[in-house]
């Protein structure tokens, strides 16, 4: 079992940065891939990246390519997402998740998700 919370979202100006945290409470947290989606108003969910259980491989969408990064604590069984530059396009709703499994690419646990407006 595996519980994910977020935080760090808010309302942001334009080329600004916010950084997201979620905070997990798993066993053996190192060896979980974790990664970052974002959902805005009437779209689906979008993949924005996902960080190895080391921390040493990290892939991003083009869209955020270059302007986000994602770190990791494996001690304080954390995840971060640093957000730079922001877009307005990039308002959404950010959900951490857990791949607990083999199955690359399926994410078996969620967090509650938190909201990142960017003003124009």
């Amino acid at each position: 079992q595996v519980q994910l919370v977020e935080s760090g979202g808010g309302l942001v100006q334009a080329g600004g940065s916010l950084r997201l945290s979620c905070a997990a409470s798993a066993r053996r947290f190192s060896s979980i891939t974790m990664a970052w989606f974002r959902q805005a108003p009437g779209k689906e969910r979008q993949f924005v990246g996902v960080i190895s259980g080391s921390g040493a491989i990290t892939r991003f969408s083009d869209s955020v390519k270059g302007r986000f990064t994602i770190s990791r604590d494996n001690a304080k069984t954390t995840v971060y997402l640093q957000m730079n530059s922001l877009k307005p396009e990039d308002t959404a709703v950010y959900f951490c998740a857990a791949q607990t499994g083999l199955t690359v690419g399926r994410y078996d646990y969620w967090g509650q998700g938190t909201q990142v407006t960017v003003s124009s």
